[in-house]
Parts: structure tokens; C-alpha cells; sequence
């Protein structure tokens, strides 16, 4: 890897800005200092350290994200504001989604930039529980949980007809409730609940898998995943969930 690209990386700069750091003899690699930005670095085997720290390089990172509402589950809008918006300090990593809530929708998101890991939560194979909080305008019933159960003919996205897999409808009180799917097509929650009668006032996604929305997180905020739960999710599913 190139040293410009490697300090940008590790310090969380521009490519322009990680060349005046090279140039103004601030690292240095196995104790030397190297003012070349094109020079070819070895990860696994050179010590680079900026300022005399040691600089460690992550090619792949995994946010945690409490996506408010009125935010775009995309990576730039000309209309709206989107979750790439909030997390600008990781900008220099192009992170994507690793699937999507509506833009009234609020809570759980994980972004990264590694696309193996983003396709073992989201691909349809793996069945990756995703439990959401809802609040509807009327009721519940326990006929509704029999036919959460039993799966919906919906409309995606494309205007093609598909059969939801099973979800659990757990209801709280009269108008709450925690709904589990394991898939997630366009309005999926939305267009479920209308199907027996109820349109969603309220919408917020508490978990994927094992990782649940860090309550200290406040709407627009993030942090990194630790590695235990990455490690947790990514092992989650590749036992098939």
C-alpha cells in the first residue's frame, strides 16, 4: 500500500493532507523518516509511527450508528440529509449500508467498508433477525400474531409480489409492539401491519442478530463496534443463524 494512503487511513485525513505530513519528515518507517508519499509500505511487517507514536492502520471499520429520522439511508442526496452526514469523521473510508431504514424510521444501523461482512448479515440466505419497536394507530390482536406467523403476500419495491418469511409479532400493550423479521424488503413492517389493519405512527430498529442498539446513543450519534461484537455477529452468521 502506498504510505499516503496508509497515513489517511490511520489518521483520518485527506490524501492531500496525509502528503504534507510525509513531506514534512513526520514518519517514519523502521526509524527512518521517509518523505515519500508514493513509497510502498508493508502492513504486517513495517513499524510506522507519526510524531514518534506508532500509527495503526485499519483497512476495515464497522460503525454503530443511531440513525435518526428525517436521515436517507444513503450515501449522498441533493434533497435530504443522509446517515453518511453524521459519521463525516470516517468519510475517507467510503462506508455503505448494511441495510437500510426508511427515512422516518429511527435506530439500529451498522456501516462499514468491508463488503464480505455486509453480505453475510444482509444476504437472504442467512436469515439475520432484525426486532423492531412499533407503534400503531390501533391495535393489535393475537389473530394478527397467528398471521405475522403465517407471512403476507406484499408488493417489493419493484412492484413484484413475494411471500414474507414468518415474523414474530410480540405485542407490549393495545398499540405496541416488538416485531422480528429476517428479511427486509421495501416498507416490509409498514405494509405488514396494514395488512391487518394498522398503519404504523412510530417505527425504531433495536437489533441485528446479537447486537442490540447501545442505549447510550443518542439519535445521530455512533460508535465503532468492538471487536467482540463484530467477531459475535460475524460468527452468528456463519453458523447459519
Amino acid at each position: 500500500m502506498r504510505l499516503d494512503k496508509y497515513i489517511a487511513f490511520g489518521l483520518g485525513k485527506t490524501r492531500s493532507e496525509a502528503r504534507g505530513i510525509i513531506r514534512d519528515g513526520l514518519i517514519t518507517i523502521n526509524n527512518e523518516v521517509v518523505r515519500k508519499h508514493n513509497w510502498i509500505v508493508d502492513e504486517d511487517q513495517d513499524e510506522i509511527k507519526y510524531d514518534n507514536e506508532l500509527l495503526t492502520y485499519k483497512r476495515f471499520i464497522y460503525v454503530m450508528l443511531y440513525k435518526p429520522a428525517g436521515y436517507l439511508s444513503a450515501t449522498k442526496d441533493e434533497n435530504y440529509p443522509t446517515v453518511v452526514d453524521l459519521i463525516k469523521e470516517y468519510a475517507h473510508y467510503d462506508l455503505f449500508m448494511v441495510g437500510r431504514l426508511d427515512i422516518d424510521t429511527e435506530g439500529l444501523m451498522i456501516m462499514t467498508n468491508d463488503g464480505k461482512f455486509a453480505h453475510r448479515i444482509t444476504s437472504p440466505k442467512r436469515n439475520v433477525p432484525k426486532k423492531y419497536f412499533v407503534r400503531v394507530n390501533q391495535g393489535f390482536t393475537s389473530q394478527d400474531v397467528k398471521a405475522f406467523l403465517e407471512g403476507f403476500s406484499l408488493y417489493d419495491g419493484h412492484k413484484n409480489l413475494y411471500q414474507t418469511k414468518p415474523a414474530q409479532l410480540e405485542i407490549l400493550n393495545n398499540n405496541e409492539a416488538y416485531i422480528t423479521i429476517s428479511e427486509g424488503k421495501y416498507h416490509q413492517i409498514k405494509k405488514m401491519c396494514l395488512k391487518v389493519g394498522q398503519e404504523v405512527q412510530y417505527l425504531k430498529r433495536l437489533s441485528i442478530g446479537p447486537i442490540a442498539l447501545d442505549p447510550k446513543l443518542k439519535p445521530g450519534e455512533y460508535r465503532l463496534l468492538t471487536e467482540t461484537e463484530q467477531r459475535l455477529l460475524e460468527n452468528y452468521c456463519l453458523k447459519g443463524c
